[in-house]
């Protein structure tokens, strides 16, 4: 890829320097331009200024037709390569740009699955004895997860000095390296002070060095990976008797049940850590049947 290797080069450079993008919105556009410039050389375009607007459109088609990839994520990517060509045009490398009249396809929003708050109540109270030592630490992991929305990789990243006991709450630090500040609630915070007292200490042995000074460590004291935390959902999900359950569905419960018991979404945007209230809005299908409650509560000529 000689012809785009030095544009591709800069391009990197200026998102990871000047615009101080996160580790994995890099690593993002890293993949995007890659599939981009591997695409388009194997169309015989072998630089950056050969690059025409029906090739991106082709390009679009082959992700979408060729390789079915998820609406969302073409969209991401569809992002990518605007941002791309925009940075080439107006630091004159290429005289015009190809990706100005790129649209973006559609974006069709899945509605999330839910639990009820029974089924929630028999998910987060899964873990006992029976499943092993560390049953006291996953159960604190769930309720904390349904208490507060956290997503996997929250889980597995939050520190010790993050959990402020005095207050019952976190400090988060999510999606673009914001930070947010979750109330957690009292089944949560029992569990979890249950956990730092009765368990880590002996997992720890005193080497917080060892545990990067996380919440919540293995059972050989190291810092708790991502992909444990959706083996955990899995593995009380199934012990629940409940099916297709992930990390995620806790996330998608915890802002359902927020909305249901009348919480204003703005609220649970500041919850979820959402950059915008557009990204919640998906939540509002909820409870249909709650809209015409409240309907017939405060308009004087609902009926």
């Amino acid at each position: 890829m000689p012809g785009f290797s030095m544009p591709l080069r800069r391009f990197m450079t200026y998102a990871r320097v000047e615009c101080g993008l996160a580790p994995a919105t890099l690593e993002a556009y890293a993949r995007d331009l890659d599939d981009l410039v591997g695409d388009l050389v194997a169309r015989g375009v072998s630089s950056a200024l050969d690059v025409r607007p029906e090739h991106l459109v082709e390009h679009v088609r082959f992700l979408s037709r060729d390789r079915a990839l998820d609406p969302s994520t073409i969209v991401r990517h569809v992002s990518t390569v605007r941002v791309f060509f925009r940075f080439l045009h107006a630091n004159r490398d290429i005289p015009d740009n190809p990706a100005r009249l790129l649209e973006r396809p559609t974006k069709w929003r899945k509605l999330p699955d839910v639990l009820s708050p029974a089924q929630m109540r028999k998910l987060v109270e899964a873990p006992n004895a029976d499943h092993g030592e560390l049953w006291i630490r996953d159960r604190a992991i769930l309720e904390l997860m349904y208490a507060s929305g956290l997503r996997a990789s929250e889980v597995g990243s939050v520190r010790l000095n993050q959990w402020f006991p005095t207050i019952a709450s976190l400090s988060v630090i999510g999606k673009g390296s914001k930070q947010r500040i979750v109330p957690v609630g009292e089944y949560a915070a029992r569990a979890l002070e249950r956990w730092l007292s009765e368990q880590r200490p002996q997992l720890v042995e005193g080497n917080e060095g060892r545990a990067d000074h996380r919440l919540f460590v293995s059972n050989r004291g190291k810092p708790l990976e991502r992909v444990a935390v959706w083996m955990l959902v899995k593995k009380y999900a199934a012990a629940a008797g409940l099916h297709d359950v992930h990390p995620h569905v806790l996330r998608h419960s915890f802002a359902t049940d927020l909305l249901r018991g009348g919480c204003d979404l703005r609220t649970v945007q500041e919850f979820l850590g959402h950059a915008s209230v557009v990204t919640t809005q998906i939540y509002t299908h909820v409870d249909k049947s709650r809209l015409r409650e409240v309907a017939r509560k405060f308009h004087p000529r609902f009926g």
